[in-house]
């Protein structure tokens, strides 16, 4: 009987409003950990992010078209019963600071103590992207500074019509 191997799927959630470089760098060096990564956009009514779930799911598709293990989706509710539905065997987070890791260790502890089975990993990000965050991104952004090397060209251009509805808006 030849029983085929199990395959490691991931989760890597977020906002991703917008997808920066330093996401997109835990993307492809988890693709190298899993076989499988689902990176989902969570639905927060709470929040009232720039870019709408669409436009946040085609940014991050047109980014991650490259991985062929990457597929990208939403959800809302628990993140461990969303990893339970798609079985998933990781959350995967990534940790810029001190600062993170006091919050990313607190979510892990929950999310073992509501499904012990499920695995967070932590990666460090990227000395280049360590200091990149997307809310940083959009503060740069609107105050006029460069963000070039920040996010990818896509994230850039959609930033660049947001910033000219607004002003087209103002006028």
């Amino acid at each position: 009987m030849d029983a085929s191997p199990r395959r490691l799927v991931g989760i890597y959630p977020g906002s991703f409003d917008p997808i920066t470089n330093g996401h997109l760098d835990l993307i492809e060096r988890s693709c190298r950990l899993v076989d499988r990564l689902i990176v989902a956009i969570l639905r927060n009514a709470e929040k009232q992010p720039l870019f709408s779930v669409d436009e946040r799911i085609a940014m991050l598709s047109e980014v991650v078209s490259p991985y062929d293990c990457v597929e990208v989706c939403t959800f809302d509710g628990l993140l461990v019963d969303f990893a339970e539905e798609r079985s998933a065997d990781v959350i995967i987070r990534g940790i810029r600071a001190i600062s993170d890791y006091e919050f990313e260790l607190q979510m892990a502890l929950m999310n073992r103590r509501l499904r012990p089975q499920l695995e967070t990993v932590f990666l460090m990000a990227g000395e280049a992207y360590s200091f990149v965050s997307s809310r940083l991104v959009k503060e740069v952004f609107s105050l006029g500074g460069d963000i070039a090397g920040l996010v990818p060209p896509v994230v850039a251009r959609r930033l660049q019509e947001r910033l000219l509805v607004k002003e087209t808006a103002r006028s």
